[in-house]
This record gives structure tokens, C-alpha cells and sequence, in this order.
């Protein structure tokens, strides 16, 4: 709970620090990476770092926490808490870098809010910081501690590469030591490492696309420049290791017997095919409708997976694609053409303003926002949007 010393401050400096926060974090992060050029070994994402995303990503959260706090007196965010610590986890940030983040973050707020700080407006700043890590520090120590394993990465080895679709491949692996193995939940993913060809070492969060349980399947897009995902489809062949982390994300499927809707577009179909193919291996009794958006039919990853188990369990298949095709609508996924039952629980996964449309059109429809659940792939600029 923030003090009521420093909720005055807060309240009054937010407008401020909210237009200038964008600012703040790319010198904070020139100012991190200056100090400690290590953590973009195997940590950092350099090709998040020249897009912006990671910095959009850490001003939203900032200005979500600290608007929370300050219109929601007594509370903590759990929702952007609980993403933001699950992908922390599958990265395996640790208790002490919060302290260096602080070091780095607040120099680069001192310097840009030179003219105007206080030492009690740092101090106000000072004490939401650590409201939101140490919330996040405990968040991931129980996460951690969840899994059957206390490693960070484990190998696995590669025991099968296939094309799927136009665009995509998809990996299975198997363990490569003894280290006991988390189940995995349906919509989770992994966290992948790869050396690049300059030997800078590289991590990507990949949705686990089949099995749930001690198998690990993920299916990855090929990105035009995509430096982890080309590394994957060009360099890494059946035999293979690649070290993974255990499996992480909140966005799983939710015990009940409600309808369930699971939406997508293009690659975002695989935490969806996961929770799918669970629901196809439990024969579940629940009503579910499977919607897909994407370019051409050829370009569907996972079509034959996901075909079959709608199949396995009668659930209705709707298909939206770019290109015409007999079995499917032409052009871009709207709900106002499904007859959706109010009561339903929606899964979503795909690109951003696919997810922010389609999310829209479900709280028209009547979906409460509190049963819809959506995975961002890289960090959620969603927060800063």
C-alpha cells in the first residue's frame, strides 16, 4: 500500500512522469547496458531493445502500477503483476537485479526531471519501485519454487524439426539429463536459448503448441530479420540441444464447465492449439468454438492439429482468411459474425490490434472483461498503448 505520505506526490507528479516515463527508460536502458553490457548475453532482447518494445513495455508498467495505486488504494495490479513476474521467471531474473534496474532507472528519472525533482518526490518515485518489485520478487521466488527443479536452463535435445505451414516449424524435444521435469499446464510456454552467429547468446518465450504435461512441443513463426526464430529454422537440426527453461505464463486454461472461445491469428494459434488439444484429450462435455484468422489456409502452423481435435470434441471451427477459400470467411476476424454464448470464456493470442479488436467486440458482446485472457508474444506494449 502506498504511504500516505507519498500518495499526494505521487498523484500530483503522475501527469508528469506519464508523458516523460517513454523518455526516461531509453536512457535508462543505455545507462543499464553501459554498466552492464553482460545482461544482453543471454538476458536482454537486443532486437526488443532497437524496436523500442522493451522500453514502451517498461514505461506502461511503471505508469499501470503507479495508476493503480493511486485509484485503487489498499490493492496491488495482480493481473500485470502476475505477467510480468511469470515472464521475469521463464528469463530467471533474480532478487539482486531489482537493485541494479534501481540504481540505473533512478539516475536516468534524476537526470531527466533535473529541474523539477525533490528529494521527496524521489522519495515518493523511490517507494513505488520497490511496492512493484518487491511484489514481483515474491511473485517469482513462488514460481520458482513450483517447479520440480531449482535450474534455470536444462538441456533438451531436438528430436524432430517439421515444416508447418508456410512459414513456421515446429520443434520436439526430449530431456538431454536427469533433471526432473514441470508439467506443463495448456497455453504455457518456455523460454529458448540460442547462440547467434556472432556468439551473443539469445532468449525467446515460445508457446508450447502440443502436449501439455512433461513433453515439450513449440512452433515457431520464421520473422523476416528475426534474429532467434532465423537461428532456429536455418541452424538447429534433429540431434541438436537446446537449452530451455521450465514452462511458465498465466494465460492457462481455467477449470470449470463454461463455454470456452478460443480466438487467433497467424502464429498466435499456438497456446490455443494447446489448450485445444487438452480439452480434445479430456473429451470434455464443454461448448467450444475455435476461431482463426490468417493470410491463406497454406499459411495455418498447426491446421491438421487443430482441425482434428475440434473435431474430436464437436466444437464449432470458424475461419477467417485474407485470401478467398471455400471454407472460410473472407477477410479479417470479427465477432459481430458469431453467435457467441454470454457466458463464455475467451482465450486470445495474435498480433496486438488483432487482440485489442477482437477483445472490444467481446466486451460488446457481453463477455465480462474478467473472462477474457490474452498472451502477448515479447514484451506487453499493450500497457503502454
Amino acid at each position: 500500500m502506498l504511504s500516505e505520505k507519498s500518495r499526494p506526490i505521487i498523484e500530483a507528479t503522475l501527469p508528469l512522469v506519464g508523458t516523460r516515463i517513454s523518455t526516461i527508460t531509453v536512457d535508462f536502458y543505455n545507462r543499464l547496458f553501459t554498466a552492464h553490457p553482460e545482461l544482453l548475453d543471454g538476458l536482454f532482447s537486443r532486437s526488443n531493445q532497437r524496436s523500442g518494445d522493451q522500453q514502451r513495455a517498461l514505461a506502461g508498467s511503471i505508469a499501470a502500477f503507479a495508476t493503480h495505486l493511486i485509484s485503487n488504494p489498499g490493492t496491488l495490479p495482480e493481473k500485470v503483476l502476475s505477467r510480468i513476474a511469470h515472464k521475469h521467471a521463464s528469463l530467471g531474473i533474480t532478487e539482486d537485479q531489482y537493485g541494479v534496474v534501481y540504481e540505473h532507472l533512478f539516475a536516468a528519472i534524476a537526470a531527466d526531471l533535473a529541474e523539477v525533482i525533490t528529494p521527496e518526490i524521489a522519495e515518493a518515485w523511490t517507494e513505488v519501485y520497490w511496492l512493484m518489485a518487491d511484489a514481483l520478487i515474491k511473485l517469482e521466488k513462488d514460481l520458482y519454487a513450483s517447479q520440480s527443479n531449482s535450474k534455470m536452463w536444462m538441456p533438451w535435445r531436438v528430436t524432430a524439426k517439421d515444416p508447418a505451414g508456410t512459414d513456421a516449424t515446429t520443434f520436439t524435444l526430449e530431456p538431454a539429463d536427469d533433471t526432473p521435469v514441470t508439467a506443463a499446464k495448456p497455453g504455457q510456454y518456455v523460454s529458448v536459448k540460442v547462440q547467434l552467429p556472432d556468439g551473443l547468446r539469445q532468449v525467446r518465450q515460445y508457446s508450447l503448441s502440443g502436449d501439455a504435461g512433461t513433453s515439450r512441443v513449440f512452433t515457431t513463426k520464421l520473422n523476416d530479420g528475426g534474429e532467434v526464430s532465423t537461428a532456429l529454422h536455418t541452424g538447429v537440426e534433429p540431434g541438436d540441444l537446446l537449452e530451455i527453461s521450465n514452462p511458465y505464463g498465466e494465460i492457462t486454461l481455467k477449470e470449470g464447465d463454461g463455454p470456452v472461445i478460443l480466438a487467433s491469428a497467424g502464429i498466435g494459434c499456438t497456446p490455443t492449439a494447446s489448450i485445444l488439444r487438452a480439452l480434445a484429450q479430456t473429451g470434455t462435455g464443454r461448448q467450444v468454438m475455435v476461431l482463426h484468422a490468417e493470410k491463406t489456409m497454406e499459411n495455418w502452423a498447426l491446421s491438421g492439429q487443430m482441425t482434428a481435435d475440434a473435431a474430436k470434441i464437436d466444437a464449432d471451427l470458424k475461419l477467417w482468411l485474407e485470401t478467398p477459400h471455400a471454407s472460410a470467411s473472407q477477410g479479417f476476424m470479427s465477432l459481430r459474425e458469431v453467435d457467441m454464448p454470454a457466458d463464455a470464456s475467451l482465450y486470445l493470442c495474435g498480433p496486438l490490434p488483432f487482440m485489442k479488436k477482437i477483445r472490444d467486440e467481446a466486451i460488446d458482446a457481453g463477455i465480462p472483461a474478467t473472462r477474457i485472457h490474452y498472451e502477448v508474444f515479447g514484451p506487453d506494449v499493450w500497457l503502454a498503448s
